[in-house]
């Protein structure tokens, strides 16, 4: 991994527009073991007889959240990338952009027609966000075992994403957290920027977020 270069979060575009010329990109990102992995797989599931798409992955040593998805058989395993970062999850996606930007051209060079690219970045914190100069638009994903204090903790990625996702409503009863508080202390923190509740056991395509993805491309 090369040294890091700090290029900041806003680096590149315009982040209202696409990458110029090439395939818009959305990344996922969000703490360890909040879903990142799953709802992937489920846009994969929910898009992929629509669009032309391919995934890249980050882990830190492993190619594991790449496997889960070849595993899984949601695209051809050639549409899939993994990149192993080295160092802390945020790195890749906001400090050294290299390696990501090198799996995503490898992509565009294999697959010279596609229209979405999605970049899941490894687990991380509430403060990881991706560069712009990585990718259009970003999602943050929490989760309701995390607790329903989650959102109002703030954070960039919280506060700032594209969209954030509350995944996992479905374990709500079990870790007695209270839906609707979560809900509008995400909505409070985030101002007008949309907020999508969902469960992946009771809509394994993700029907809502696949639908804001389609929105902006």
């Amino acid at each position: 991994m090369k040294g890091c270069v700090s290029l900041g979060a806003n680096h590149g575009p315009d982040p209202h527009g696409h990458h110029h010329g090439k395939a818009p990109r959305i990344g996922i990102g969000g703490p360890v073991g909040s879903g990142k992995t799953a709802l992937t797989a489920a846009l994969c599931r929910a898009l992929g007889s629509q669009l032309d798409l391919a995934v890249v992955t980050n882990d830190i040593y492993t190619t594991e959240d790449a496997d889960f998805l070849r595993r899984a058989g949601v695209l051809d395993p050639s549409r899939i990338e993994a990149v192993q970062t080295g160092c802390c999850p945020h790195t890749a996606i906001r400090d050294d952009i290299t390696a990501n930007l090198d799996a995503v051209e490898r992509l565009e060079h294999r697959f010279p027609d596609l229209d979405l690219v999605i970049i899941e970045s490894g687990g991380d914190n509430l403060t990881a966000v991706f560069s712009r100069g990585l990718v259009d638009r970003q999602i943050f994903v929490v989760d309701v075992a995390g607790g329903d204090k989650v959102p109002r903790k703030g954070g960039p990625g919280v506060t700032t994403a594209d969209l954030l996702v509350i995944n996992k409503v479905d374990l709500a009863p079990f870790v007695g957290a209270d839906m609707e508080v979560m809900v509008s202390d995400a909505h409070r923190m985030r101002g007008e920027l949309p907020v999508i509740a969902q469960s992946l056991v009771e809509t394994p395509e993700a029907p809502e977020v696949a639908k804001w993805v389609l929105a902006q491309l």
